[in-house]
C-alpha cells in the first residue's frame, strides 16, 4: 500500500513547522512539488530549504507542472473555472502517485499553512482515490496557518471575549458585505482589496502580506485611517515580487470607538514594516497568489 502524507508546513517562515512535521518529513520517500513558474520560485525554495534540513538521505524529489488557473473569472463561473483546475491539478496528483511512488513507499506533498483551511489538497486526493487507478492512503500533519500567524505578529487574538470569529474569502465578502452579527472577520483569498469598500465603518484592521518571511509587512489601524496605506503597500509589493500572498482581520470597534478586549498596538500598528519576523518565504491567503498556499 502506498501512504501519502499531507503536512502543513507553516505561513513562510521554516522554525514553524511543527515536530510531528519534522518526523514525516524525515520518514518520507517521494516529495512532491508542484512548480509555479519562476515569478513564484520562492515557494520552491523554502520547500527545498526544508528537505535540505529534515527529509532523510536518498529521498526522491518529483516535480510536476502545477496547471494554471484562471483567477479572473466573474462571480458566476468561479465555480467552474475552480472544478476544471481541480480535475487538471487531480491529474497530475493522480499520475506522480501513479508512476512516481511504489508500493510501501511514503510520499509527501508540502502544504503551505494548514492543509484543512483554504486548501484544495486534500480534497484533490480524495477524487483521486475515488478514481481507483492507484490505491494509496493519506495522513494529514496539521501546520501554522498564516491566520494565526497574523494574529500572532500583530499580538492580538482572533475573537474578542464571548463573541464568534469568521473566516471569510474577500469574494464572499464583497458579495455580502460585512456579517451583522461577527464582531471579527479574518479575510483571505481577497485580490481586490475588498476592505476599501467598508471605510465608513468603525473597523480596525490588522494587515498582513509574505508572513513569516524576510519580505514580511504588517499594517494595522482604524480602517479609514490606513486603508490607502495598505492598498498602495500592497500595489508596491506585488510590483517588486510579482506576486503576493495576504490576509487580514477585520475587527468592529466599541461603543466609544475604542476597541474591544485586545489591544490594537501590534508590531505593524499604523506603518508598514518589512522584513520583521521570520527566516524564508510565500501563496496561501491568497490576496493574489492562495489561501494558506500558493494553491
Amino acid at each position: 500500500m502506498k501512504e501519502i502524507h499531507v503536512i502543513g508546513i507553516g505561513s513562510g517562515d521554516p522554525e514553524q513547522l511543527t515536530l510531528q512535521a519534522v518526523r514525516a518529513l524525515a520518514a518520507t520517500d517521494v516529495f512532491f512539488l508542484l512548480d509555479k513558474g519562476e515569478e513564484k520560485a520562492d515557494l520552491i525554495r523554502l520547500r527545498e530549504l526544508l528537505l535540505a534540513r529534515h527529509a532523510r538521505p536518498g529521498h526522491r524529489v518529483a516535480v510536476a507542472r502545477d496547471p494554471d488557473r484562471d483567477r479572473t473569472a466573474p462571480t458566476r463561473g468561479y465555480a467552474p473555472a475552480v472544478d476544471d483546475w481541480r480535475r487538471r491539478r487531480a491529474d497530475v496528483y493522480e499520475r506522480l502517485i501513479g508512476e512516481e511512488l511504489a508500493d510501501g513507499e511514503r510520499g509527501a506533498f508540502l502544504v503551505w499553512g494548514d492543509p484543512a483551511l483554504y486548501d484544495s489538497t486534500l480534497g484533490i486526493l480524495q477524487e483521486v482515490h475515488a478514481r481507483g487507478t492507484t490505491d494509496f492512503t493519506w495522513t494529514v500533519i496539521p501546520g501554522i496557518s498564516s491566520v494565526s500567524a497574523l494574529a500572532a505578529r500583530h499580538r492580538t487574538g482572533l475573537n474578542q471575549v464571548g463573541r464568534p470569529v469568521q473566516i471569510t474569502t474577500g469574494r464572499r465578502l464583497a458579495d455580502t458585505g460585512l456579517p451583522p452579527d461577527v464582531d471579527d472577520l479574518v479575510v483571505m483569498l481577497d485580490a481586490h482589496q475588498t476592505f476599501a469598500r467598508f471605510t465608513d465603518h468603525d473597523l480596525h484592521i490588522y494587515w498582513g502580506a509574505y508572513l513569516g518571511t524576510p519580505d514580511e509587512i504588517l499594517i494595522s489601524g482604524p480602517l479609514t485611517e490606513v486603508a490607502d496605506r495598505i492598498r498602495t503597500t500592497r500595489d508596491q509589493a506585488r510590483a517588486r515580487k510579482g506576486w503576493i500572498m495576504d490576509t487580514y482581520l477585520l475587527r468592529r470597534l466599541g461603543p466609544a470607538g475604542v476597541e474591544g478586549p485586545q489591544g490594537a498596538s501590534g508590531p505593524g500598528s499604523g506603518a508598514a514594516r518589512p522584513g520583521e519576523a521570520g527566516d524564508v518565504s510565500g501563496e496561501s491567503g491568497d490576496g493574489s497568489a492562495s489561501a494558506d498556499g500558493p494553491g
